[in-house]
């Protein structure tokens, strides 16, 4: 005798809801053949599900889409790097108090060593013929951020590896939920045969029909909910072996969309625009913007950014704001919408020979129209640099570079307050080698704009 279990997996939506009412579709419907049939069906979030450009997400710190997952049916879900560090950590601890699923993060606990209530690092599901299928979550270790919030994430290799030993004697099937990224998830199955399938994400890596490493089997639907995935187990009944394994992703453009598929999508948004609709300050003009010529706006971001973090001098790329405020009141939602980057400043200590040597690349031509993906970057190009506490004089054919009226010294350290995605990319080598950085956690620059507008609009 044989049996089928069908295991259906998202990732990385990142909030992007225009499938979701889809999705929801196609899992109920699955569901529902599948069981008729006398099959099991799982289904499973591979993290990243929140992200806070959306207003719906922001306004309820990740709750709408804990809601969300309850609503569609999942068996569990792991958190990616946008639950886990672009939330305060009383939002995160309370994001999943409602859930209807299990939460499965093995590498995760409070920085007393607990781990948190609502998350565990496996769990055991029996299916109805009695196989025992073992299912772990494991999420990326950005530890130095975690730390800042308040908690600590451990080496996830190392935390699957405990997961295993614990039961590759109890269990028939081990299931991987891995928000580590495609390598990881290549050196994870070459390290660990006692895995059987490692549904991933993180990497928004597309496998149409999944990747064998070895006797495992890899799956991974990209992003923004473009695919839904599904693995298909084939088991022995009686001695409880795989005998086969195929992994297949639905193209959501191409199957059969929920009638309200837009209305609904767009209802999501709209209920989020409510939610933030309190007012942060009046303007009596307008405040342009445009990627590529300096503006008010964001001259006046990057001010925030030095004067937030105390800092000798600033400097940020006009991109980060995607438009202008319009006269009158100004509420939480549009700063979102103008600036919906997950980026948070930072300031590094440097030199003064160094900082010149920075300073003088961000006036090279091509910065403008760059174009950018990732990062945590929400716009299109880089756009033109604004400085604060930063001047540039030209004395016959030398640039002169002056930090708050000073002309630079070499030798003095200077601390320079920036995006934290110049940290991240590579863009100026003296910034990603500095060793002394520090990352201002869990504001993000829109923040930041809100409290100057806030202190400044009776000078606006």
């Amino acid at each position: 005798m044989e049996e089928i279990i069908h295991i259906y997996h998202t990732n990385d939506l990142h909030s992007h809801l225009e499938h979701w009412p889809s999705i929801r579709k196609l899992l109920a419907e699955r569901r529902r053949w599948h069981e008729e049939a006398g099959d099991d069906v799982f289904v499973f979030d591979i993290g990243d599900h929140m992200d806070r450009w959306h207003p719906l997400s922001d306004a309820t710190r990740g709750k709408a889409n804990c809601t969300l997952l309850n609503e569609a049916g999942y068996d569990a879900a792991t958190i990616g790097n946008n639950e886990g560090i672009t939330l305060p950590f009383e939002d995160l601890d309370s994001m999943y108090h409602e859930k209807d699923f299990e939460m499965l993060v093995a590498n995760l606990y409070k920085q007393d060593g607990s781990r948190p209530e609502w998350a565990k690092p496996y769990h055991v599901y029996i299916s109805k013929k009695g196989t025992r299928i073992g299912v772990i979550g494991a999420t990326v270790n950005f530890g130095r951020f975690y730390e800042q919030l308040g908690w600590n994430v451990t080496d996830p290799i190392e935390e699957i590896k405990k997961c295993i030993e614990e039961l590759k004697e109890i269990t028939d099937i081990i299931i991987l939920l891995s928000h580590l990224g495609i390598h990881d998830d290549e050196l994870i199955a070459a390290q660990f045969p006692e895995i059987d399938v490692i549904l991933g994400g993180h990497t928004h890596h597309i496998l149409h029909e999944g990747k064998e490493v070895g006797t495992i089997l890899l799956a991974g639907a990209g992003k923004f909910g473009y695919y839904t995935g599904h693995v298909t187990l084939k088991l022995d009944q009686e001695k409880k072996q795989i005998l086969d394994k195929k992994a297949v992703l639905y193209d959501m453009n191409e199957e059969d969309q929920a009638d309200d598929e837009k209305a609904m999508s767009e209802s999501y948004y709209m209920e989020g625009k409510k939610l933030m609709g309190e007012v942060v300050t009046s303007l009596s003009a307008e405040l342009k913007a445009d990627p590529l010529q300096h503006s008010d706006l964001s001259k006046l971001l990057t001010q925030a950014l030095r004067e937030w973090c105390s800092a000798d001098c600033a400097f940020m790329n006009a991109g980060m704001i995607l438009r202008g405020l319009k006269q009158g009141n100004v509420t939480k939602f549009d700063l979102l919408e103008i600036c919906p980057h997950p980026i948070n400043p930072c300031t590094i200590k440097i030199s003064g020979a160094e900082l010149k040597e920075v300073l003088l690349q961000t006036m090279d031509e091509k910065w403008p129209h760059l174009q950018i993906k990732g990062l945590g970057f929400r716009g299109t190009v880089m756009g033109v640099m604004e400085y604060d506490g930063i001047q540039f004089h030209k004395k016959g054919n030398v640039r002169q570079v002056f930090i708050n009226g000073q002309l630079i010294d070499p030798k003095k350290q200077y601390i320079l307050a920036i995006p934290d995605m110049f940290t991240f990319g590579r863009f100026f080598p003296e910034i990603q080698r500095a060793e002394e950085k520090q990352y201002w956690l869990p504001e993000f620059l829109r923040n930041l704009l809100e409290w100057k507008l806030a202190n400044a609009a009776t000078n606006i």
